[in-house]
């Protein structure tokens, strides 16, 4: 059986696509997955079958072989950081936030230039007040 990587996965839609470790992208549904996995991260080692179809070729029994490791799990290894560079940290979210209610109110949801680093910063906060 072949193996590769998930380049992305979209869980929403349902279907993303593997990279072979032979560099060909095959694309997977969800129907695909183990039973019990709904997503996968980018960058997930796994094994799959590969059909021919209609559009090209698709994955079958993926089978995930090793996880990448998780951006919040390192983090809660780390130690907490000086009280002094989290305000700082505090004060940058607190402006983002400020602009994303902002455009709530006029009915918009935040672009990605808002949303991206108000997630990372939420992230962030979060790991730090859970250490």
């Amino acid at each position: 059986m072949p193996t590769g990587k998930v380049k992305w996965y979209d869980a929403e839609k349902g279907f993303g696509f593997l990279s072979r470790e032979d560099g060909d992208d095959v694309y997977v549904r969800s129907s695909s997955l183990p039973e019990g996995v709904d997503t996968l991260k980018a960058g997930t080692r796994v094994e799959f079958g590969v059909l021919s179809g209609r559009k090209g070729e698709q994955a079958h029994q993926v089978r995930v072989l090793d996880a990448p490791p998780s951006v919040a799990a390192a983090q809660r290894h780390a130690q907490r950081k000086n009280p002094e560079d989290m305000v700082g940290i505090v004060e940058d979210l607190i402006r983002l936030l400020e602009n994303v209610e902002e455009g709530y109110r006029h009915g918009r949801h935040p672009d990605g230039k808002t949303a991206k680093p108000t997630a990372k910063l939420l992230r962030g906060l979060a790991d730090q007040l859970d250490l």
